[in-house]
């Protein structure tokens, strides 16, 4: 290869980087703006004080639920018709519902236009991790997700600024995000990898191959359970923080909104950590380990902070959101235990079933809050959760070193392309 064509070469994948990384902040700032809004968009289309955390568990469902769908949808169209087609219809159907969304004047069309969103948004990372991983080096491709992850997390920080204005003006601001991306994204190029089985006679997105193996579907399984403790943090422990601010006798309440932008700063910082130890490591288990321990100290910290000040939340929040800053690790995880015919499908589906159990887990919460309190049960899920991801990794082989260019057959088998 020339120097130019070198050059050209870097470029691209520079671009491409970039490109996913913009997807995952826009996908960020989407996915924490109710969060951040909830309380005062509740209040202005009319719900009272006593409903707004019942209603907002209802939106906020609905909106994870949404994720589920568009996991399973986008991460097909990915292994079916490329990766590149899920960043451009995602990023659409996204910004088309956030526009919308502006517009609502009661709970029942919030939390609809909220599963659009949701379907909208969860093809953004899988689709960015996937071709992020597959066109860079094993020996770098640790570096494209942890910058992925560091660019993408800021969007928190952007809907936590912008979310202290007028919240449908916030709403605006996402689709308008997202319109822009999608310009960006017409000089994007296709995968490799995917081009490579592109015309081939080898299963292409076929989710059912992850359930007809008995070994594929735990692998599966435990790359889901692992990252599960990461959205009680920010789903419950965050969001509701001025229900927790008030259960520890803290005498000024507790911001949600401030909330959110100190514990993606601090999940941003802590990407960059978990990105730099796997690489220091050569093992993503190993830093997986790491930072699930640390979660619980910081959790376990945050819920003994009796009397708690709005300066001890603040850095609360900031190391409880470094203490989970293993969402690209995470995810980069499960792109690699599986072959490029069903790729797009489990890295697109791991992380929205993630999103999605906080279903789930505001499930058991609150069956736990009505018998132990809001801080007893916050204790139960914590462990809870993080005993079962603990149990998930010890199960997953390490990948750092794994070679991509594989499909999986139906088999069970793998092979090289």
């Amino acid at each position: 290869m020339t120097d130019a064509a070198s050059a050209k070469t870097t470029r691209n994948i520079i671009f491409l980087v970039l490109v996913a990384s913009l997807g995952y902040f826009v996908d960020i700032y989407d996915l924490v703006l109710f969060s951040i809004v909830r309380v005062k968009s509740l209040k202005d289309i009319g719900v009272t004080e006593t409903d707004i955390r019942l209603q907002g568990v209802y939106v906020i469902n609905m909106q994870m639920f949404g994720l589920l769908l568009g996991g399973i949808m986008w991460g097909i169209i990915g292994d079916k018709l490329g990766r590149i087609k899920v960043l451009f219809g995602s990023i659409f159907l996204y910004s088309v519902a956030n526009f919308v969304n502006g517009m609502v004047h009661d709970v029942s069309s919030y939390a609809f236009i909220r599963l659009i969103a949701g379907i909208g948004l969860a093809g953004e990372l899988g689709a960015g991790i996937t071709l992020v991983s597959e066109t860079l080096s094993k020996e770098r491709r640790g570096y494209g997700t942890t910058i992925v992850a560091m660019i993408g997390l800021l969007g928190a920080v952007a809907a936590a600024w912008v979310g202290k204005y007028d919240w449908r003006t916030a709403y605006y601001v996402g689709g308008g995000l997202g319109i822009v991306l999608l310009l960006l994204r017409m000089g994007t190029f296709e995968s490799g990898m995917f081009k490579n089985i592109k015309d081939s006679n080898v299963s292409k997105g076929n989710i059912l191959m992850l359930f007809s193996n008995g070994k594929r579907f735990l692998k599966y399984l435990y790359c889901i359970l692992i990252g599960a403790p990461l959205w009680f943090v920010v789903g419950v422990l965050v969001t509701q923080s001025p229900e927790f601010g008030k259960a520890l006798g803290a005498k000024v309440p507790l911001s949600a909104g401030d909330g959110i932008l100190y514990t993606y700063v601090g999940i941003s910082v802590g990407g960059i950590f978990a990105g730099l130890l796997a690489q220091l490591t050569r093992s993503r288990k190993t830093t997986m380990l790491v930072f699930l321990l640390l979660s619980v100290v910081s959790v376990v910290l945050y819920l003994n902070a009796k009397g708690i000040t709005t300066s001890q939340f603040i850095w609360l929040c900031l190391f409880m959101g470094f203490a989970v800053g293993y969402w690209a690790t995470f995810v980069t995880i499960a792109s690699e235990q599986f072959g490029t015919n069903i790729r797009s499908t489990v890295t697109t589906t791991v992380p929205n079933f993630v999103r999605g159990s906080l279903i789930p887990v505001n499930a058991l919460f609150n069956i736990c809050v009505i018998h132990y309190g809001m801080i007893q049960s916050g204790y139960i899920v914590m462990f809870v959760l993080t005993a079962i991801a603990l149990f998930a990794l010890s199960q997953l082989k390490e990948s750092f070193h794994k070679d991509l260019n594989y499909v999986e057959e139906e088999d069970g088998l793998n092979m090289t392309t």
